[in-house]
């Protein structure tokens, strides 16, 4: 679509000629013919605007997923190689305007909420991004969004007409759900930190969930190891440290915990870089 950057100025100038208490951009790179330097260009016209919070997500092109994507051509996208160095141009952009690098694409001011949640250790992570509310249940409306309630996930029905078929019928539209066990709340706590703090105690884990560590996460901190000779963590019998270079790839980083990901005989998520 087009959307001129003049509208985009206005509506957030809209935004905040009403008191919106914070405005936030979202920017896509990985786009079909962007470059760096194309890239850059929006970048500075957004710094300009000096929105609150910024979210800078790679492209995920999945075309067996979603059909408008078979439209768009796989060697017209950006190399792998140009979007890291679109990323770190990023990333350095904004935190030489004054913005903090909150991890997994979003940066937001200091004064920001987001930013000073990092700060304290108060920062949480969800299925939808950062947020500053620690294990609040989320109840989901509309055609496949995602509940979580008490340690569980439930999606709705992907059809419109389905979806309000059995609203009509007096009953909740859910089609499919999940219970953590024990595993999934350990593996959820580690993650979190990491994605969230960038760093992990392990004794902190042990105490919490009455575990050895080193025992129970022998092979994924095998993995680590590789990670720390790449120099993107620290890695010692108290915890782990991410490096500045390992924040780049956060993602990668938390992945090794991730008990799912390993189970799964086919990639159907999308890529990291």
């Amino acid at each position: 679509r087009v959307q001129p950057t003049a509208m985009t100025a206005e509506i957030i100038q809209a935004c905040r000629d009403v008191n919106a208490l914070s405005v936030s951009v979202d920017l896509i790179y990985g786009l079909p013919f962007q470059t760096l330097q194309s890239f850059r260009k929006t970048l500075d016209a957004v710094i300009e605007m000096s929105p609150d919070r910024l979210s800078v997500f790679n492209y995920a092109h999945l075309p067996h997923l979603f059909a408008p994507q078979k439209r768009i051509k796989a060697e017209d996208l950006p190399k792998a190689e140009e979007k890291l160095a679109i990323l770190q141009m990023s990333i350095e952009k904004l935190t030489t305007a004054g913005y903090v690098y909150i991890g997994m694409d979003h940066f937001a001011k200091p004064e920001d909420e987001l930013a000073l949640a990092q700060a304290n250790g108060s920062l949480q992570r969800n299925f939808q991004g950062y947020t500053t509310h620690a294990e609040l249940d989320l109840v989901a409306l509309g055609v496949s969004s995602i509940s979580s309630v008490n340690h569980s996930f439930s999606q709705n029905v992907k059809s419109t007409e389905q979806y309000y078929a059995i609203l009509d019928n007096g009953k909740l539209p859910i089609y499919r759900g999940y219970l953590l066990n024990q595993d999934d709340k350990i593996r959820k706590i580690v993650i979190q930190k990491l994605a969230c703090q960038f760093a992990l105690d392990f004794k902190e884990i042990e105490q919490q969930f009455s575990i050895s560590f080193a025992d129970y996460f022998a092979e994924e901190l095998q993995e680590l190891n590789l990670m720390q000779a790449d120099e993107l963590l620290k890695l010692d019998a108290n915890g782990i440290k991410v490096s500045d270079a390992g924040r780049l790839l956060i993602r990668n980083i938390c992945m090794v915990f991730d008990f799912y990901l390993k189970s799964q005989t086919g990639q159907r998520f999308s890529k990291v870089i």
